[in-house]
């Protein structure tokens, strides 16, 4: 049958097309259902400075562009659809497509990424790459000497505004509810910080300024009083929603991320794991790429 593949890979960010650069390269068989918004969190970024190998950065659309052309040079097949559902019961696995092709799977990795959770208020979608970020590690020096905020009350959303005191001069985290939900260890460090200041019970309503962020409006939500900032960075660190509600029968966190059990397997056999789908953790381009490579390895063996 010409649509059995060795391997089916679900999403083409980092980590899905570094797992197809490998299949193709071992010989296997390889599809990537790339999905029909392809590329992953990377291709809405702009400059990527912290990806080995490019002295001098580079923008997101063109690294993911160079990952695809890279897979599809060794042979990827890759199809810009999205999965619908996949039949795990069935040898080999069974995957529809949102054209209503099906495919057959002799093994699959699920590779979909997550995506940023933003904070929905006005001024904040087009001033994503000026000014609004959502990862202090790709984009802090772009804020050297400079006033940012970091939106959250987690680990995450200290281990930006720690991040962002190396370049920035100053960093306020405002929070909406009256303490943070961190680790105690993460909360000490930010608050021994000297560069950082605190805005409790406070949520941002609308991000302004006329090519890139210039201030915002906090309303504070015990009182209901607005008030404007003047500000050049808001960094959102409110969380990530893993894209795995498609995947029935794959088990899944709380928080929807996809559990992995040795290294890079689901509790299906056959089916394989890779990337910010199931990595909570670490969030990286880089690292995603690592996990398309793990997950290769162990469908290979």
């Amino acid at each position: 049958m010409e649509n059995v593949f060795d391997v089916i890979i679900i999403g083409s960010g980092p980590a899905g097309l570094t797992a197809a650069l490998y299949t193709t390269r071992a010989n296997l068989k390889t599809l990537v259902i790339a999905g029909r918004a392809w590329g992953g969190q990377l291709i809405l970024t702009t400059l990527v400075e912290n990806y080995p190998g490019f002295p001098e950065g580079i923008q997101g659309p063109d690294l993911m562009t160079a990952f695809r052309k890279q897979a599809e040079h060794h042979g990827a097949e890759i199809v810009d659809v999205d999965f619908k559902t996949a039949d795990y019961g069935s040898t080999p696995v069974k995957i529809r497509t949102d054209d209503d092709k099906e495919y057959s799977a002799r093994t699959v990795i699920i590779a979909t990424g997550a995506d940023t959770k933003w904070l929905g208020v006005p001024g904040e979608k087009e001033r994503i790459g000026r000014g609004v970020s959502s990862c202090a590690p790709c984009d802090a020096p772009f804020f050297r000497n400079k006033n940012a905020i970091v939106v959250g009350g987690g680990d995450s959303a200290m281990e930006e505004a720690l991040v962002l005191t190396k370049f920035a001069s100053s960093v306020t985290i405002v929070h909406r509810r009256g303490e943070f939900r961190a680790s105690q260890i993460m909360q000490k460090r930010v608050k021994e910080n000297p560069k950082i200041k605190l805005i409790f019970n406070s949520e941002i309503v609308e991000i302004l300024g006329e090519n890139k962020v210039e201030k915002v409006k906090i309303k504070n939500n015990l009182t209901n009083e607005i008030s404007e900032m003047p500000i050049e960075g808001v960094f959102v660190a409110i969380g990530h929603i893993p894209n795995s509600a498609l995947f029935q029968g794959i088990d899944r966190d709380e928080k929807g991320f996809i559990k992995v059990y040795n290294h890079t397997k689901t509790n299906i056999d056959g089916v394989y794991v890779a990337g910010d789908v199931h990595d909570a953790e670490y969030k990286q381009a880089v690292t995603a790429a690592g996990f398309g490579c793990m997950a290769v390895l162990e469908v290979e063996k």
